[in-house]
């Protein structure tokens, strides 16, 4: 942990966005669901790259994102999934897991080329959005 990492320190992604603990990871629905499902896996340890990790937690996270974005798959119906894990502007290993569907405004850009005001999920939809993820994540394993 360091302490002026904010996926350390628990402040980011949000805690009330929290689905699921993997083991090695966590998971939480992203802020801006503009692109319905977007997703969140994040590292439980501080670690900025992969090869900073054992090969065992290597194939172990990798296994997780999989779970992941699987479940997030079937959901939300995705065409593709996008996996993003770049970490310049928070040095911390997580990864965007984000859903491409049918009517996506722009299927060929990446997401955050996207001009959008984000659309932040509230209340019920926000824990219903949740509570999916989280049940059919469990069901997975």
């Amino acid at each position: 942990m360091t302490d002026a990492c904010v996926a350390c320190q628990g402040t980011w992604p949000r805690p009330d966005h929290f689905i699921a603990d993997l083991g090695l990871s966590k998971v939480y629905l992203h802020d801006d669901q503009f692109f319905p499902g977007w997703t969140i896996v994040v590292f439980q340890r501080h670690a900025t790259e992969l090869f900073q990790l054992a090969p065992t937690e290597r194939f172990q996270l990798i296994e997780e994102v999989s779970r992941v974005a699987k479940t997030v798959a079937e959901i939300y119906q995705a065409q593709k999934i996008n996996y993003e894990l770049l970490g310049n502007q928070l040095p911390h290993i997580h990864w965007h897991i984000i859903p491409r569907l049918a009517g996506d405004p722009a299927p060929l850009k990446p997401v955050w080329c996207v001009p959008h005001s984000p659309l932040l999920l509230t209340g019920t939809a926000l824990h219903e959005a949740i509570n999916r993820l989280g049940h059919l994540l469990r069901m997975a394993r």
